[in-house]
């Protein structure tokens, strides 16, 4: 048997899809689905209801964390499958999770990615789902992060972890945060590239932005500061860290040529941002390569400069976190320095 865990927040539209991807699941006949209402203000929990999903609800809106832990915590399955409410799983999805920890007792969790057909047709969706397609099956197969959005894991060890990590209110870092804990313990994480599901959320370039800066790279940073690591894998590989140093030079030639547009050095800053840019290139061809193999040659020329801006914002994120990192250790110490109350001053 295995439980489905489903965590929603006024999402009835993508909800409905997702169910219904997962009732057209074949070769698992022994499943539950459990779609944990936080706090909607829709139809949400009508939706998973009439779809016979069984629903559990939260009375005040915690974020999916804490909706995923409620979700695990009533499961009746030692394998608890985690998806997100706007992604679609394959029909053989469920039972390759299933397999997978069946056939092999020592992983503990496994996560997938998403496919190669995003729901929304525009150009930042495909992008963005595409990017995390591509960086996921790029990554090693012995995992060392978690992913909520198509991921599995032992119930008896979730509940021993003490689930996901409840101070994160929103979509954020959770399940990156609970896959460095299972590492610590000395748990495996496995990554199968060959399990992937749908997409269903349109993105736009603001909402690109804040998730990636405010959502993923800021706390992240934090995390991996205070884990005192920082892995090769997935996109913290040395040549994106590269990269984003590539394309900082780059926007302070091109800011350079700016300030003297019609000056002798207009030319020569011109030519080292064009180095720049094909430095970049190089360095990820790879990544240019599957876009443009997938979408065409035009749709790949078009990611570039997103994917400048990428970098860009990345490196901004990462700043943040580094000062809040090291605002919160100043915050925790002084705290730990102050007398006790009822304790004679020193």
């Amino acid at each position: 048997m295995i439980s489905v865990i489903v965590p929603v927040r006024n999402d009835p539209g993508h909800l409905r899809a997702c169910l219904e991807s997962l009732a057209a699941t074949r070769g698992v006949l022994d499943r539950e689905v459990i779609v944990v209402d936080d706090a909607s203000t829709d139809d949400s929990a009508a939706v998973a209801a009439a779809l016979g999903a069984r629903v559990l609800r939260l009375e005040r809106r915690l974020g999916p964390a804490a909706a995923r832990n409620l979700g695990a915590e009533a499961a009746h399955s030692e394998v608890v499958f985690f998806v997100d409410a706007d992604v679609c799983v394959h029909p053989e999805t469920v039972g390759q999770v299933v397999a997978a920890f069946a056939a092999d007792p020592g992983i503990d969790a496994l996560f997938g990615s998403y496919d190669r057909e995003p729901g929304a047709p525009n150009l930042l969706s495909q992008y963005k789902n595409l990017f995390h397609h591509f960086v996921h099956q790029q990554g090693s197969s012995e995992a060392s992060t978690f992913w909520s959005g198509c991921g599995a894991v032992r119930r008896s060890v979730f509940l021993e972890m003490g689930g996901f990590d409840t101070s994160y209110a929103r979509p954020c870092i959770e399940d990156i945060e609970l896959g460095a804990r299972l590492r610590r313990a000395g748990r495996r994480i496995v990554l199968r590239k060959d399990i992937q599901a749908r997409h269903l959320k349109r993105w736009t370039l603001a909402g690109i932005v804040r998730s990636d800066v405010w959502d993923r790279g800021v706390p992240w940073t934090e995390l991996i500061l205070r884990e005192g690591s920082l892995p090769d894998d997935l996109n913290l590989r040395l040549a994106q860290r590269v990269s984003a140093v590539l394309a900082y030079l780059l926007m302070a030639a091109l800011l350079a040529a700016a300030w003297r547009p019609f000056g002798r050095g207009l030319a020569t800053w011109l030519s080292l941002a064009s180095l720049l840019l094909l430095a970049i290139v190089a360095l990820n061809r790879r990544f240019y390569a599957f876009f443009s193999g997938e979408r065409g040659p035009l749709f790949a020329a078009r990611v570039v400069p997103l994917h400048v801006l990428y970098y860009l914002y990345s490196g901004v994120a990462l700043a943040i976190g580094v000062v809040r990192h090291v605002w919160k250790t100043k915050v925790r110490h002084a705290s730990k320095m102050k007398v006790a109350p009822g304790a004679p001053a020193p």
